[in-house]
């Protein structure tokens, strides 16, 4: 063989070579690289078709029937209680579109994005004879506008120059001094309906939920933030305010209030329907405004729930003043209580009730809406599954934190449940009875704005690659901005974020109250409310020996025999 011919080879060879390892070393990385492709175009196809029948059948009014390729304007009838009828030129707030902004950039569609910017900027006005809930109302649509006018504005340039002048934040302006009126209350507390054009009308029901008061900090903060106007904020800020000064001497709170009053209605609660995006909002506000208050707040609202509600891997409803278990049901809103767990780093926690709820998956093809725990059955009349999206988010969130690919495959799971149960000519239909999967004719907003977006970012994670994001109770990301921050908490430094050592620190702390996520290569940590017992054979001489439990964040205490334990449960 010639010199020539040997160095040709040589060259082949190492061409090969490299190939080889380059192609080795990508699916060491991430060897479910394919199937995550091929998912995420399912998930993809999955949103246009909604997306796309939606803008076909229903557009610009609010929702999509997709049985009968017809719309409904929802808006206003958010809350199902007793709605106004709506003026007869009333054409719809665009609702849908608003909720899909986000994820049409997510899944990197500029052009539509720039479309439904443009459309929305023109054509959309809130000055109208309409009756909405103002928590639906903050999370959908003024969340959507913050988001959207984010995105863009950033430095990706998504949108033409010149083309945009600030006219989302416009809209979200005008929209949230319209909901100012329902702050003017005795407490603070806001009224949870409003009229666009007239604010607060006679006579208005003065019910409201913890979510309704207690969850508008994320939107009406940023819009603040966004505008130099304080008024938003502060609005917001009081409420929350007003509503933690309401809870009992166990750190929990009930369902339901009268915002003229303050007194509680309902004194049952959990996380489920009416309080769940009220933890979510403590945590994520802190997170985003760095506000210690908020963080004091979740720290002993959470570990309330897990004192209180938990019972094994399930979480039932007590009341708030005795703690004494009154509902021993799951909800299909529980389901986000994981997601919420992997931001403190409680992921053992997490993962062992995202395995109940995916088992309950299973069980019926989809999550209904209400499950019975002590008689382990349907509830006789919310069997229905109206296409929400708490599961997927969770699952989301746990395969981030753990990169298990189980987490992969639930989420084939579930797209391959939607696309056999409830996908239609005309888009996704909701499920009325999950016994017989009987369809109703409805897609809610939120499949797109939620359901498909995480999803997609299951599988296809590369907008959060170079930003921090955290996700309104309504999946709309807002970015981690150290300018918002009052001071940024020394927790979320990130070459600090699993692990934080001081000389000054107590020795014997949990995680939680240190601010940091629980160290996964320690094993003595089980849980973010975890103390470990002085001895590792938990022998005691006193209390002060022993820790608090991983499970129930309740005191250990010393026994006769001299061992730490939950005795004084016994």
């Amino acid at each position: 063989m010639s010199s020539g011919s040997r160095g040709t080879w040589v060259l082949m060879f190492l061409v090969i070579i490299s190939s080889m390892f380059i192609y080795n070393s990508v699916s060491k990385l991430d060897p479910y690289s394919v199937k995550k492709k091929r998912m995420s175009e399912k998930v993809r196809k999955m949103f246009y078709h909604a997306y796309d029948n939606y803008i076909m059948h229903a557009f610009p009014h609010d929702e999509l029937k997709p049985l009968t390729k017809t719309y409904t304007d929802s808006l206003s009838e958010l809350g199902n209680l007793k709605l106004e009828h709506l003026p007869q030129e009333y054409n719809g707030s665009a609702l849908s579109l608003i909720e899909s902004l986000s994820s049409l950039v997510i899944l990197g569609n500029h052009t539509e994005f720039a479309r439904a910017v443009l459309w929305l900027s023109e054509n959309l006005t809130f000055d109208v004879d309409a009756r909405i809930n103002l928590f639906e109302c903050n999370i959908r649509v003024l969340g959507g506008l913050v988001s959207a006018h984010i995105l863009a504005t950033d430095s990706t340039n998504r949108l033409k120059k010149g083309t945009y002048e600030n006219q989302l934040l416009d809209l979200a302006e005008d929209l949230g001094q319209r909901f100012l009126p329902a702050f003017d209350t005795p407490t603070g507390l806001p009224y949870a309906w409003i009229n666009l054009k007239y604010g607060v009308m006679e006579n208005e029901i003065t019910e409201t939920s913890t979510s309704g008061c207690g969850s508008l900090i994320l939107e009406m903060g940023a819009l603040s933030r966004l505008t130099s106007d304080p008024r938003f904020e502060n609005a917001a800020l009081r409420a929350l305010r007003k509503l933690w000064s309401m809870r009992s001497s166990l750190n929990l709170l009930g369902t339901t209030l009268d915002v003229e009053t303050g007194e509680w209605i309902e004194h049952s609660s959990g996380i489920g329907a009416g309080v769940d995006s009220f933890y979510e909002y403590l945590i994520k506000g802190h997170i985003l405004f760095g506000r210690e208050e908020f963080w004091r707040m979740f720290q002993l609202a959470y570990l309330a729930v897990q004192k209180h509600f938990r019972h094994g891997p399930w979480y039932h409803e007590a009341d708030m003043r005795t703690g004494r278990a009154t509902f021993w049901q799951l909800t299909s809103l529980q389901a986000f209580w994981p997601g919420l767990q992997v931001l403190v780093g409680d992921i053992a926690a997490a993962n062992s009730s995202h395995r109940e709820f995916v088992h309950v998956w299973n069980k019926f093809g989809v999550l209904p809406e209400r499950y019975l725990l002590d008689h382990q059955m349907l509830h006789p009349t919310e069997k229905y599954y109206p296409l929400r999206p708490e599961l997927a988010e969770s699952t989301f969130y746990l395969y981030q934190a753990t990169k298990d690919p189980w987490y992969l495959e639930v989420g084939e799971s579930i797209v391959d449940s939607l696309n056999l149960y409830t996908r239609v000519e005309g888009g996704y239909a909701s499920i009325r009875d999950v016994t017989n999967m009987e369809l109703e004719d409805h897609q809610h907003s939120f499949f797109l704005s939620e359901t498909c977006k995480y999803l997609y970012l299951l599988f296809n994670d590369s907008f959060l690659a170079n930003q921090n994001y955290i996700f309104t109770t309504e999946g709309h990301p807002l970015p981690v901005l150290s300018s918002w921050h009052e001071k940024l908490p020394e927790a979320y430094i990130l070459s600090n974020f699993t692990s934080i050592k001081s000389e000054e620190q107590p020795k014997r702390s949990s995680a939680m109250s240190l601010q940091i996520c629980p160290d996964a290569k320690n094993e003595s940590v089980e849980s973010a409310c975890h103390i470990a017992d002085t001895s590792a054979d938990h022998r005691c001489f006193a209390d002060e020996d022993c820790g608090v439990d991983s499970t129930t964040c309740r005191r250990r205490s010393c026994s006769m025999a001299g061992y730490c334990g939950l005795w004084l449960l016994i």
